[in-house]
């Protein structure tokens, strides 16, 4: 119904203003995946992987995302700090190396973001999806604008990072088990590159690299604690905290 209603609303802003309704968001296409049956064929054996590899069901999540790879990777809460669970290969992602500056410029997100029980989406016309939460309040900041940036399925992609059907169902479910189970926010960390200092130094010189250092300063964060800090904005800036 939720769905219906915003969509009604898209439509009237378009009459108002002018604007041609010929493009609906993807985020209000009829879906394509029967999510009750994927939990019943693929969640059985996702479950016996996660336990064979000594995780519980439900934990924690989270995702860190990098371009240059083309790498997407699942970490889970086991015991007092985060292991990598498995690393799926991202199908397509749009634009170039950088963030998204604004709406229509084809560039899948860079930063630190988090997805609520809210922004997954089960009738995405690209199988399965969630929202990522585009723009934070450090692309606020910036008055970088976009809209629907998601992780989903059907590898075709316009600023979202596009997986495999079968990559999206797993890394869905795991996210939406981790919802059930009590996490609020799923950390989603979408970087570049590997943000070492080589890699940063071999890029010192490009117009994004105070961007990316500001980046590390999380990453690091992270490789020294084992959990995802908390992240705030300050002065145009990412600031960090440990997290808990």
């Amino acid at each position: 119904m939720m769905r219906r209603i915003l969509l009604a609303v898209f439509i009237l802003a378009c009459a108002l203003t002018g604007v041609a309704a010929n493009w609906i968001p993807p985020y209000f296409l009829p879906g394509t995946a029967d999510l009750a049956g994927v939990r019943q064929t693929v969640w059985p054996r996702l479950a016996a992987e996660l336990s064979e590899a000594g995780f519980q069901q439900g934990a924690p999540v989270l995702i860190r995302i990098f371009k240059e790879s083309s790498e997407l990777e699942v970490w889970l809460r086991d015991g007092e700090a985060y292991r990598k669970f498995r690393t799926y290969p991202i199908c397509t992602y749009s634009g170039e190396l950088g963030p998204k500056l604004k709406e229509g410029d084809g560039q899948a997100p860079e930063g630190f973001y988090s997805v609520s029980a809210g922004q997954m989406n089960p009738n995405s016309r690209y199988h399965l999806s969630f929202n990522l939460g585009f723009p934070n309040a450090f692309d606020r900041s910036h008055k970088r604008t976009g809209s629907f940036l998601m992780v989903h399925g059907k590898c075709m992609s316009v600023g979202c990072y596009a997986m495999t059907d079968p990559a999206i169902e797993e890394i869905y479910l795991l996210v939406e088990a981790a919802h059930a189970s009590g996490q609020a926010k799923v950390p989603v960390h979408a970087f570049p590159f590997r943000l070492t200092e080589d890699a940063l130094a071999e890029r010192k010189d490009h117009p994004w690299a105070d961007f990316w250092a500001n980046l590390a300063e999380g990453e690091q964060m992270f490789a020294q604690t084992g959990l995802p800090p908390s992240v705030g904005t300050q002065a145009k800036r990412y600031v960090f905290s440990p997290g808990t």
